[in-house]
């Protein structure tokens, strides 16, 4: 079994690079490897509570970030310093099971790895 993690950077709109990791590490799900999420930079956008993206004739992106669970994929992380930058706290994200890391506790994840795929 593989450690892969999952890093995705970008906005959840403007782009389809949110989206193709999400389909990414869902799809990896069904092939029993050992998943991780790492949300960093403009991605911790993704789990903004309450987004709109009617207008924009896009599907949410935070509600599908809820399957995630449903997947079997329950490592999920957000670096702290991106969210201090873009003026988030964890009261303003959706997933409760997200845990909080700093630098060091990336570097330590990262090595932990067989693959990183970063989106």
């Amino acid at each position: 079994m593989k450690k892969i993690l999952f890093i995705t950077r970008q906005a959840p709109y403007g782009n389809s690079h949110a989206r193709e990791a999400l389909d990414a590490i869902l799809a990896a799900s069904a092939y029993d490897q050992e998943l991780s999420l790492l949300f960093m930079d403009d991605g911790v956008f993704q789990l903004i509570k309450q987004q709109n993206a009617n207008q924009i004739t896009q599907k949410n992106m935070a509600s599908s970030l809820q399957a995630l669970e449903l997947y079997g994929i329950d490592k999920i992380y957000c670096h702290a310093d991106s969210l201090k930058k873009r003026g988030l706290t964890t009261s303003d994200l959706i997933l409760e099971q997200l845990e909080i890391i700093d630098d060091a506790q990336i570097n330590q994840l990262m090595n932990k790895q067989d693959q990183l795929l970063s989106f």
